[in-house]
């Protein structure tokens, strides 16, 4: 703010200076312009010496030649004159300066300069009530969000260029005080978890641990008892087995949670934002893309989640492909369409197709590259709930991942 009503202040000075320097050059072109009026007086005495007359209305200071008639108000008049004697006679003639010319030119070179002042001045001061100012108080909100501040909601401003932005940040806001609430939930309903099945673990491992005792002691002689003891402690491991499976179970379907908001949306919309996404992307890295011809089809989707799983497909194809050809084609099977995009460059072995798409689990090609081995996981479970699939296939160096969807 403090920046902005400097350099506001600087406009004005140079306003102001510009005023003055305007108005010193127009009053001394008007200075010289004052003597006009005797250049005028020099060629009428010149006309007057030759012609003995001389026509008023070519001149445009002169008002008037009067010969001495030897009357008393001769040289009384109001007006500014000047006596010349031509061939013996005395005449008079009246002028006027310029100066009240100059002066309408200054004053409406004031009047200009004025009204420009003015409008300067009244799109700093929306700029500054409009702009500067909410921005200003905005300044420091992504501050406060990065340290969890998020109490806090913003006020709705009625400024029409900051909106939206607001709304934006509101709803950011909203959505990480979500976040933070369901962590913590999360977090309660894990430590729960764990101590229920903890202690639904102990009864079978204290069995477990007792007949494992029985046994290495000897104390069952009937071979018919070692063997129930043995079956029993089978069925205890069975049962521990089952609650290991339940925490990785729950685990699997709670650390990450979606919001699906089903509705209809346009093949070509999905298409559309994924190549402007992409299209200036790929050309910086010489990649080729290439969108084959589709007939157009309303779909049965959330378009941002449908959108978010083909962007992952796509960044994998950047990440993982030799970046010469990326394509995008549409088919139609049964009651859906199948959107496959393929990219050069594969090297994963078939037998690891299957893999990719489970969680934390990353193919042998990926090298050195970051990840979290969950892109295709979440693309898997994304299209799952909305009514959808995905699989994967390669051959001949490519790598195709087709994305399910149903048609409304």
């Amino acid at each position: 703010m403090k920046a902005f009503d400097r350099l506001a202040a600087l406009c004005i000075v140079i306003l102001i200076a510009g005023f003055v320097a305007l108005d010193v050059l127009l009053m001394s072109e008007g200075s010289k312009e004052d003597n006009a009026y005797k250049v005028e007086i020099n060629r009428a005495v010149q006309e007057i010496s030759s012609d003995e007359k001389a026509d008023i209305s070519s001149f445009e200071y002169i008002t008037g030649i009067h010969e001495d008639d030897g009357s008393s108000d001769f040289y009384s008049t109001g007006r500014e004159y000047t006596v010349r004697r031509i061939n013996g006679k005395i005449y008079r003639i009246d002028y006027e300066r310029s100066e009240k010319k100059d002066m309408n030119t200054v004053t409406a070179a004031n009047v200009i300069m004025g009204l420009l002042s003015a409008a300067v001045i009244g799109v700093l001061v929306y700029l500054r009530r409009s702009i500067v100012r909410p921005f200003n108080e905005l300044r420091d909100y992504p501050l406060e969000l990065s340290k969890g501040n998020l109490t806090m909601p913003l006020k709705e401003k009625s400024s029409k260029h900051f909106g939206r932005f607001v709304w934006g940040l509101d709803m950011l806001r909203q959505r990480l005080e979500k976040a933070r609430e369901d962590e913590l939930e999360l977090a309660k309903k894990e430590k729960t978890m764990l101590l229920s099945l903890s202690h639904d673990i102990k009864t079978p491992l204290s069995a477990i641990k007792l007949s494992s005792q029985a046994l290495s002691r000897g104390l069952y002689s009937d071979e018919k008892k070692r063997r129930e003891t043995a079956a029993s402690i089978g069925e205890k491991a069975d049962e521990i087995e089952n609650y290991l499976g339940q925490i990785i179970s729950r685990a699997e379907n709670e650390f990450l949670t979606y919001e699906i908001n089903m509705t209809q949306v346009y093949l070509s919309e999905i298409i559309r934002r994924i190549q402007e996404y992409y299209s200036d992307k790929l050309s910086l890295t010489g990649t080729e893309l290439i969108v084959e011809e589709y007939s157009d089809c309303m779909l049965s989707a959330d378009p941002e989640r449908l959108i978010e799983v083909i962007q992952n497909i796509f960044e994998n194809a950047i990440k993982y492909g030799d970046g010469k050809r990326i394509s995008v084609s549409v088919s139609e099977e049964e009651n859906c369409r199948l959107i496959t995009v393929e990219n050069t460059g594969c090297i994963l072995p078939e037998s690891e197709i299957d893999d990719i798409f489970l969680s934390f689990r990353r193919g042998p090609n990926v090298g050195n590259k970051p990840g979290s081995g969950l892109g295709l996981y979440i693309c898997r479970r994304l299209m799952s709930d909305m009514g959808g699939d995905v699989y994967a296939e390669t051959s001949d160096g490519l790598m195709r991942v087709t994305v399910v969807c149903k048609k409304a």
